[in-house]
């Protein structure tokens, strides 16, 4: 299988191609504004691998939940570049992502906790086990306050499981919490490696038209805080 992945859902954007289980990936931080960056990797990554749009047998990209216009932003790229060669795309989650590089990491256990920062003080959160080697959903998604989230994932906060992601680092609360994990690895943050090898193994029974590629926000107001009511 070929595919092609993409993720600008973070402070980074990526993109991964899988050749026939051969994996390659180009990586650059995401310059607000600049929207064509992650076309420049996808055109190198292609151009390195001397492959083609027309050689793969579909795209995938980070769906979400993260920034509102990183998500955006990699779901209007992956439809336009689907549409150019007429191939079908599959939408992996960016928390499931995350849980699976957590994974792939030594001694890594086989349960997941990943919270993501999601701004005005709340965090996109849920749990993951680990099946076959790969990161399977074991709670929905979420968006929650922080307390409310160790409330809702309060029995997943055990030495059997990590904690990932940039809302252990952002919010005291979880990092405090996060002490009875077995680890917490607020650094991590999804990439297209992970996204490509999901999509690989959810195969093309995964795959969509490119216009039903649709982004996941979680969050319906994504520009006003909260009310305090």
């Amino acid at each position: 299988m070929r595919l092609l992945a993409i993720d600008t859902a973070t402070e980074h954007c990526s993109a991964a191609l899988w050749n026939d289980g051969v994996l390659s990936e180009t990586t650059a931080p995401l310059v607000r504004g600049n929207g064509e960056l992650i076309l420049d990797l996808v055109g190198k990554l292609l151009h390195t691998t001397r492959l083609r749009l027309d050689d793969l047998d579909a795209l995938a990209f980070g769906r979400g939940p993260g920034a509102f216009t990183g998500v955006r932003l990699a779901t209007s790229t992956v439809q336009g570049l689907a549409f150019a060669c007429s191939r079908p795309v599959i939408a992996v989650s960016n928390l499931a992502a995350l849980a699976q590089q957590l994974f792939e990491l030594p001694e890594a256990p086989a349960h997941a906790l990943i919270c993501q920062d999601a701004r005005m003080h709340e965090a996109y959160w849920a749990a993951f086990e680990r099946r076959a080697g790969l990161a399977v959903a074991a709670t929905v998604e979420g968006v929650a306050a922080p307390a409310d989230l160790i409330g809702a994932a309060g029995a997943w906060f055990n030495r059997d499981c990590w904690g990932a992601g940039s809302a252990f680092g952002a919010y005291p609360e979880l990092a405090a919490a996060g002490r009875t994990l077995g680890r917490i690895l607020p650094a991590l943050a999804p990439r297209a490696r992970e996204i490509a090898r999901l999509a690989v193994a959810a195969g093309l029974a995964a795959a969509v038209p490119a216009e039903l590629a649709l982004p996941v926000y979680l969050r319906n107001q994504v520009a006003q805080p909260p009310s305090l009511n």
